[in-house]
């Protein structure tokens, strides 16, 4: 049964919400106001909520000390790929699983998820051995290759199995009445209704390839093939200390296109994810 709050509950329970928001809005805000103050006044406390000084300068000098504009170009289209890659793989999977019964089906899926109790550091060792043996070191096709078939597919695959049992049956039963091969069925029928779970595994897939960190650093060692996170590092003076407002005008570059489209694309996470647990 629904029920109105009174105004006065409304705005207790607004209140409540604006003061739990705190924690997590202000850490970005302060990267972004920091990202403008001279060095001195990073740190002074109590922090300014507002600068007592602008120095957009810093923002330039982000593209003169590194080559910024490369390594953005090297994040945003590894993401992409590895998005894209990620979304085909799991789908497909996620259907088979689903769907096609073959022997040991649900003992073999069984298998793909203990894929996720692995951690990246036990596997990174071999991973960079197999691609040096390849010739692919200080290239992009570690950091593409390994999330596609890696833990990230896993966890998409396993979004998408769960998707697609939800789906009702006689819609491909209907299908399959009027001569639809299997592929045919999963590519005109469930795949376009699965678009809330592949925003999920977009968004998520495209937020962990952005975010990557330790792959780039043992597999990448040019300044020039360097991703996002491994650039931000790099901004250091003459004595390696760290260039604070310049660092923060560069993680704020980094990280506000990220926040825009999750904000733009957050239904479809939700609804992604909603839909993972209704049948198991």
């Amino acid at each position: 049964m629904k029920t109105d709050l009174s105004p006065r509950m409304k705005v207790a329970l607004y209140g409540l919400m604006c003061i739990l928001l705190i924690p997590f809005v202000f850490p970005t805000w302060w990267m972004v106001t920091s990202s403008v103050k001279p060095i001195s006044d990073i740190f002074a406390f109590p922090p300014d909520i507002i600068p007592r000084q602008f120095d957009f300068s810093t923002y330039s000098q982000v593209f003169e000390l590194q080559p910024f504009a490369r390594q953005y170009w090297n994040s945003a289209y590894i993401a992409a790929l590895v998005t894209l890659g990620t979304m085909i793989v799991s789908s497909m999977a996620g259907y088979a699983f689903a769907r096609i019964k073959f022997p040991f089906s649900n003992a073999i899926f069984m298998v793909v998820l203990l894929g996720l109790l692995i951690p990246s550091e036990v596997t990174i060792v071999p991973l960079f051995q197999m691609f040096l043996s390849w010739g692919m070191i200080n290239t992009h096709w570690p950091l593409i290759l390994v999330p596609v078939f890696g833990a990230p597919s896993v966890f998409a695959t396993f979004v998408m199995r769960q998707f697609f049992i939800s789906l009702p049956v006689e819609l491909e039963e209907a299908a399959r009445v009027d001569g639809l091969g299997r592929f045919k069925i999963f590519w005109t029928i469930a795949l376009p209704l699965a678009k809330p779970a592949l925003g999920a595994v977009a968004i998520f897939t495209f937020l962990h390839s952005w975010n990557l960190y330790l792959e780039p650093i043992v597999f990448l060692s040019s300044t020039q093939m360097f991703t996002l996170p491994q650039a931000l590092t790099q901004f250091t003076d003459a004595y390696g200390g760290a260039m604070w407002n310049i660092q923060l005008a560069a993680a704020t570059m980094t990280a506000l296109p990220v926040l825009v489209v999750f904000i733009i694309a957050q239904k479809q996470f939700v609804e992604g994810l909603a839909h993972t647990g209704l049948k198991g």
